[in-house]
């Protein structure tokens, strides 16, 4: 929207008006800085992701609602990979003059929406005109016990690697909407609209059962590689149990490629921990009481930062950190 249309403390007022109360939240909104009461005994995790467009999101594929949706999740995810309970969202915007206020209004609705539905609030922000389209900013506030905060560093050699739902439709959908062909709805949202494993992650840390964690923004090799590099172990990943979607199965790749792509795309936003063998059943119970299919893909091993791929009988080494790169010289 144009600052002509509506100011920024109009649109403060507005958005205040809208917010959850948390007992978390003694003040939020409406003052220099929020003040937050943590539980007692438990951490405070933060992380800070931007989405830029014609970076992260073009206009033209996705309406400000999905927009405002994924803004949330992408850093809701985040917390959910380090086990935490999200608590409060801070969010900053740079509004390019041709947003009208519906469309602000659209954001706010689909973002505040994701909040509620992590239990998380908004807590505050900064609001700016652009003059180089829509920029975004998000800090997500989350607790956890100190005994219970996932690292990537914990995995050790023998645990199990796994993953929960499903891989590759967010980079499919991507590639698809590039080349302007109709994409399934279950494929388009993935992309537009991902799901932040909150309470799943809640669960694997809560329940001890994740040793290392993160979650699945750059691609399966690329962030598994983070978690190789962290704990000094290597990984073998069994290519054909990587979990595929009926969605993406049914788009008629053939499994090489499909498979291709469950290794290196990224935006799935899933969650990729590590596990001793003796957490099978535990890890079936977490499964079961969310209604979320967690795979068993792999397994940890002592080789330091190596990747084997086995596919078809066949061992298949690879290099770290296959997959997105956000400053790629493309080589």
């Amino acid at each position: 929207m144009s600052r002509s249309v509506r100011g920024e403390f109009e649109i403060i007022t507005q958005i205040k008006e809208r917010c959850q109360a948390s007992p978390v939240v003694q003040l939020g909104i409406g003052d220099d800085c929020a003040i937050l009461q943590l539980p007692p005994g438990e951490l405070l995790l933060s992380t800070t992701d931007m989405l830029i467009e014609s970076v992260h999101f073009r206009r033209d594929w996705t309406g400000l609602l999905s927009l405002g949706r994924k803004s949330a999740a992408v850093n809701l995810s985040d917390l959910a990979a380090m086990g935490a309970t999200p608590r409060a969202l801070f969010l900053a915007l740079a509004i390019p003059a041709d947003l009208i206020a519906e469309d602000i209004d659209l954001f706010f609705e689909g973002f505040l929406e994701v909040c509620h539905d992590s239990g998380a609030v908004l807590a505050g922000g900064d609001t700016s005109s652009s003059q180089a389209g829509l920029s975004i900013c998000v800090t997500a506030l989350g607790s956890a016990p100190a005994t219970e905060v996932v690292r990537r560093s914990g995995a050790k050699p023998g645990d199990g690697l796994y993953v929960t739902g499903a891989l590759g439709d967010s980079s499919l959908a991507l590639q698809w909407l590039g080349e302007g062909r109709a994409l399934p709805p279950e494929l388009l949202n993935r992309h537009l609209e991902p799901t932040a494993r909150v309470k799943a992650g809640r669960a694997l840390a809560r329940s001890g059962i994740a040793t290392a964690m993160i979650d699945v923004s750059d691609g399966l090799l690329a962030d598994l590689g983070h978690i190789l590099k962290a704990s000094l172990v290597g990984a073998c990943i069994q290519v054909d149990r990587l979990p595929l979607s009926s969605a993406l199965r049914a788009t008629g790749d053939e499994d090489s490629r499909l498979f291709d792509r469950a290794l290196t795309g990224g935006e799935d936003y899933e969650l990729l921990f590590t596990a001793t063998p003796e957490s099978e059943g535990k890890i079936a119970r977490i499964a079961s009481e969310n209604s979320l299919p967690i795979t068993r893909i792999g397994t940890i091993s002592m080789a330091a930062e190596e990747f084997v791929l086995e596919y078809n009988g066949n061992m298949y080494p690879l290099p770290l950190h296959r997959g997105y790169k956000h400053f790629s010289d493309g080589t």
